[in-house]
């Protein structure tokens, strides 16, 4: 007979839930484009990745993806609109992914008008707006997990980095070989698609689906931007 310990699954628990708001799906657009200044800050015109106007950038980035959108699923719930900020029924998800996906149009017509933004992110943040609009769709018959779409976009965006722009690691202190961070982005995408079945949030068929959305609409978006 298995002896229940409280303590040990509050610990879980715990952990499952830090994760879960460590990955959540709107902050993995700024987690892309801090993931490439680190690695190649070039891209962008920048020396070091610790520049100030690489801190600028991402501020931009995650007050458009991840603030903005955020205080919107806030105002919802404020007014009544959302039975809770955890979204728990599909419909409570319809109103997010439009004000979302507004958004995150938005952030890439703009980038793609920006010389000074490489086609490479233009490309991923077009990868986190197809992967929105699927999921919309998706979402009619299913309660899919956004927290696996969200890594299995940035899966996505590893896996175009790492094998279609093997000459943008630079052997310097701090960033790993290109077999590191993919093996890395693998570990944190199991340890997020757990938490979500730990958490009961959802059933396994929803975090794989996740995943395979997210991967798939980084590729969609990399045929449309990087492979002409």
């Amino acid at each position: 007979m298995q002896t229940y310990k409280p303590g040990i699954y509050a610990m879980s628990y715990f952990s499952a839930r830090l994760i879960a708001y460590l990955t959540h799906p709107l902050l993995m657009l700024t987690y892309m484009l801090w993931m490439l200044l680190w690695i190649n800050p070039y891209l962008f015109g920048i020396l070091e990745w610790n520049d100030p106007n690489a801190h600028i950038l991402l501020l931009r980035v995650f007050i458009s993806s991840c603030f903005i959108p955020g205080i919107a699923v806030l105002m919802l719930r404020f007014t009544g609109l959302l039975s809770s900020i955890e979204m728990p029924e599909k419909q409570d998800r319809i109103a997010p992914f439009i004000i979302t996906g507004l958004f995150y149009i938005w952030l890439f017509r703009n980038f793609l008008d920006n010389t000074q933004i490489p086609v490479l992110f233009s490309s991923f943040t077009l990868g986190a707006t197809i992967a929105l609009f699927l999921a919309f769709f998706v979402n009619i018959f299913s309660k899919i997990s956004l927290h696996a779409l969200g890594m299995g976009g940035l899966l996505g965006a590893l896996g175009i980095l790492t094998t279609r722009y093997p000459d943008y690691f630079f052997h310097r202190a701090g960033v790993p070989g290109k077999e590191y961070l993919l093996a890395a982005g693998l570990i944190v995408a199991g340890l997020t698609g757990s938490s979500r079945l730990f958490l009961g949030a959802h059933k396994p068929a929803d975090v794989w689906g996740g995943y395979l959305i997210g991967l798939v609409a980084q590729l969609l978006a990399a045929r449309f931007l990087l492979m002409p």
